[in-house]
């Protein structure tokens, strides 16, 4: 009986502690978090499914702490684009508006802001804007009307009636 609920104790302090670590790595403190794992691998490697999860989690820790600190500051107007595209990506829609007006700014006829620009508003819900970006991108280059005719970004535009005729009169 001793023996059945000195187990008991002894997961339910590694379920306290791999708790704790996971709160810490939820929070982006990975440093944390890390050396939470790791106090947890050595100090209750009987609970093996802890402990490999906390290993498969020590090693998402070591691969962002070793990622730079900071991303050097766009510059050039593909810069912006790409670090538009990556916050676009990551669903941080008002960065990635930041990154676009940024770049429009180093030229605003370019087609390729204008398309990218149409996209993120065709992501976060706004048909209004994201149509009248892509008539812009559109003007400037008729290659993006091939393109967003086959970009999954903008299918939730694919039947409204102001994007057939843009796609048509194009």
């Amino acid at each position: 009986m001793k023996d059945e609920r000195t187990k008991k104790d002894e997961y339910q302090k590694a379920l306290a502690a791999y708790s704790e670590a996971l709160k810490e790595f939820h929070k982006g403190r990975f440093d944390k978090a890390a050396d939470l794992l790791n106090g947890l691998i050595e100090k209750y490697p009987g609970e093996r499914e802890f402990a490999d999860r906390a290993r498969t989690y020590l090693t998402i820790c070591d691969r962002r702490l070793k990622e730079p600190k900071e991303i050097p500051a766009p510059k050039t107007l593909e810069e912006f684009c790409h670090h538009g595209v990556y916050r676009m990506n990551r669903g941080e829609y008002e960065e990635a508006q930041k990154m676009f007006e940024k770049a429009a700014k180093l030229d605003p006829e370019s087609a390729v802001v204008s398309y990218l620009t149409a996209a993120l508003f065709a992501a976060a819900d706004k048909p209004d804007e994201a149509i009248e970006a892509l008539k812009k991108a559109v003007q400037g280059d008729k290659f993006y009307r091939i393109l967003a005719q086959n970009e999954a970004d903008f299918e939730p535009l694919w039947e409204d009636k102001r994007f057939k005729l843009l796609m048509r009169m194009a």
